[in-house]
């Protein structure tokens, strides 16, 4: 038998790194150590695991980490003698974790609050439970904002600093202080979707454990919160747009756009669940951006056919979706519709607003190859192309750009 990849070993780590996290960060009380404790494990799982990844991959990580924590802690007496917990693990660590039984709480809804607590800033909360509880490195999450990998990583390391120095508490916070905290929450688990719907690097478009792990969360927060409209929006968005995703890409990896899709590949049954939370949701008249999404995300799906989607429709939320949440990439998403519903002349000139905040954005530019081709500007368009093939850290997405550039170039 071949051993494990380090591919093969990095999506295992991947798929429990928050779960694992989460439980150390709540035993410990730290971050730091928290994190730097399990990527020691990391380290020891990839050459531990060698011929074969263990049956229990996430009891070795954490009990690995366990003990390297507490190799840390005794260094610290001081810090050993104030935790009972601490001591407790002390006295009782395995030597062999793959002897150990290990039973990990969840304990990522606590893990979600306490990243998104207000004494940090909005960019920060989000910036540190994506990396916490979804396991992207820095780049990942600069990528989803637009920033500098080394800035994004000093903005994660001074949080952590700030959570402890500030005593900020790890604990789900009361009913009453829900809905002030929900923004930054929901907003965390659709970066996190996101990244797993598009991501932003690596040789595949798609990375389930991700959109998956989004999801749940978006179950976990609409169990939590019945009586706030936005959580529920949010998990009808991200149950739609997932339930496209097995005809995103061919038999080879290859990207397929919207328009060629082979939509009897689509989970209808998941369209009819979003569609159906989503329908019971705006009766309640609290609309709010994630509804708004959803529905455009709705109107695609009961579309039988590229040529039939209403795209009138579509530009009409979009207009609405720009007045409560006016971003770029939601004024580029705008520009797109208006694209189809107007005409692709009309797309262009709202592009012209967004050409300074989205200089550095791949999806910018590829939107405006597309509305120049689509005008007959098929020079101006192949050089928007390649700048968007420049800008992007996907290989599938790249490979999907450059064979549209070279259609420009054939005919």
């Amino acid at each position: 038998m071949a051993p494990p990849s380090h591919a093969a070993i990095t999506t295992v780590v991947r798929m429990h790194w928050g779960r694992i996290l989460a439980a150390l960060v709540k035993q410990f009380g730290d971050f730091a150590l928290a994190e730097d404790a399990l990527q020691d494990a990391v380290v020891a799982a990839m050459i531990a695991w060698d011929p074969k990844i263990p049956d229990a991959p996430d009891a070795w990580l954490i009990t690995t980490a366990r003990r390297r924590a507490l190799d840390r802690v005794r260094r610290d007496q001081t810090l050993a003698r104030k935790s009972p917990e601490i001591a407790y693990f002390i006295s009782h660590q395995q030597s062999d974790p793959e002897e150990a039984c290990v039973t990990i709480p969840d304990k990522r809804l606590e893990m979600l609050f306490t990243c998104c607590h207000p004494s940090l800033d909005a960019k920060t909360q989000i910036a540190l439970t994506l990396r916490t509880l979804g396991g992207l490195t820095a780049e990942e999450i600069a990528h989803a904002y637009l920033d500098k990998p080394a800035t994004m990583a000093q903005r994660l390391s001074r949080a952590r600093v700030k959570i402890k120095a500030a005593g900020i508490p790890y604990r789900v916070p009361d009913p009453a202080d829900l809905p002030d905290r929900a923004d930054a929450v929901m907003q965390v688990i659709y970066l996190i979707f996101n990244e797993g719907y598009l991501a932003s690097s690596g040789d595949t478009l798609l990375r389930c454990d991700l959109s998956s792990e989004a999801i749940r969360l978006g179950h976990i927060l609409y169990d939590l919160m019945p009586d706030m409209a936005e959580p529920a929006g949010l998990l009808a968005l991200m149950l739609a747009n997932d339930a496209r995703a097995p005809a995103r890409l061919d038999a080879g990896g290859a990207m397929i756009p919207l328009e060629t899709q082979d939509r009897s590949l689509w989970h209808h049954a998941q369209i009819s669940q979003a569609d159906q939370i989503l329908q019971a949701t705006l009766t309640r008249g609290q609309i709010g951006p994630y509804q708004l999404q959803a529905a455009i995300s709705a109107l695609h799906g009961q579309a039988a056919t590229w040529d039939a989607t209403d795209w009138p429709q579509i530009a009409m939320l979009y207009n609405l979706l720009c007045r409560v949440q006016p971003t770029p990439v939601v004024q580029l998403n705008h520009a797109v519709a208006v694209s189809y519903a107007d005409t692709a002349k009309a797309g262009l000139q709202l592009l012209d607003a967004l050409a300074e905040p989205l200089a550095d954005y791949s999806h910018f530019h590829a939107a405006k190859a597309d509305f120049l081709a689509r005008d007959g500007q098929r020079k101006a368009a192949r050089d928007c192309f390649q700048i968007a093939i420049n800008l992007t850290g996907n290989a599938a997405d790249r490979a999907f750009l450059q064979a549209k550039k070279q259609r420009l170039m054939l005919h």
